[in-house]
């Protein structure tokens, strides 16, 4: 019962980090001012470093626990301190609380204005560093140690922003308004996200490919859907490839949609919920990506087979 609590409380640290790293960014950039100041990104990264900020110290103790071997030890106070002060994941997931905590604290404090999006991306954006150390990168040995966790870092804050930027356009789309200052902040939007992606996906396949090498081998890839480990990052590929499918029709084909709608002074009712629906499914396959990532992380991969 321990391994599915741990996965869960994975999934939860990586879906919060994410929103308060990607969608403060998104927020800082793609976003006015009064936009800002209207409520929702406030309410929405609160809630980010909330869930963060609970399930990093949850996870800190499921893992001590998984460790251990049982659920009481999960709670003993050595057995916490070992991992907290001894181990990269534990030191990493006591950063992680702390700067989550730290973003809790200033986005309930008042309503973000620039200068408050630009720390809670910073605090984000070491937060999703922090992340690294729950995964196979930080425990590579060797001459390549350092070039894999670097590609991990590189990995998950590009993840990051993408993720964090799907649920930003989720909330904006979220009123469906479609009175033209609306259209022309969605339209601004998304076509100033369209090359920030493009970037995000080259580096999300590089650092993969990186990832990959010390992971799997390129003299393990014949057998690596005979592992557990292996059928799983298949699966990973397969819903990347997804989010890509979907990506692009966004950006190619439901953007410019909605783009002309508005040149015609035609209703854009119809366009915006196209988007949304098509945005709803990339974010879903999104998170059923991190899903895969945090099941990952509990499986030792092909290379140590």
């Amino acid at each position: 019962m321990l391994e599915p609590v741990v996965i869960a409380l994975r999934l939860a640290q990586y879906v919060g980090a994410a929103i308060l790293f990607g969608s403060a960014l998104f927020a800082l950039f793609a976003l006015p001012a009064g936009v800002v100041r209207a409520g929702w990104p406030r309410t929405l990264l609160a809630a980010a470093a909330g869930l963060l900020t609970l399930s990093t110290v949850a996870g800190v103790v499921a893992q001590t626990a998984m460790m251990a071997g049982s659920w009481s030890q999960g709670l003993n106070v050595s057995a916490l301190s070992f991992v907290v002060t001894e181990t990269g994941l534990g030191r990493a997931g006591a950063a992680r609380a702390i700067l989550a905590l730290v973003a809790l604290g200033v986005l309930l404090a008042r309503r973000p204005a620039r200068p408050d999006l630009i720390g809670i991306v910073a605090l984000g954006g070491l937060a999703c560093v922090s992340l690294a150390w729950m995964g196979h990168g930080a425990a590579t040995e060797g001459p390549g140690a350092r070039l894999h966790l670097l590609s991990d870092i590189l990995h998950v804050l590009a993840a990051g922003v993408w993720i964090g930027a799907l649920v930003g356009f989720l909330a904006l789309f979220h009123r469906r308004e479609t009175t033209a200052e609306a259209t022309a902040i969605q339209l601004g939007a998304l076509e100033g996200f369209a090359g920030v992606g493009s970037v995000l996906v080259a580096v999300l396949v590089a650092t993969g490919l990186v990832n990959s090498w010390f992971l799997v081998g390129p003299t393990r890839l014949q057998g690596l859907w005979t592992t557990p480990y292996g059928q799983l990052l298949l699966l990973k590929l397969a819903l990347f490839a997804g989010m890509l499918a979907f990506a692009a029709a966004n950006r190619f084909r439901l953007t410019p949609a909605l783009a002309a709608a508005q040149r015609r002074g035609a209703a854009t009712g119809h366009a915006v919920t196209r988007l949304c629906r098509s945005l709803a499914l990339e974010t879903a396959v999104a998170f059923a990506i991190l899903l895969v990532v945090a099941w990952l992380g509990t499986l030792a991969p092909v290379s140590a087979a």
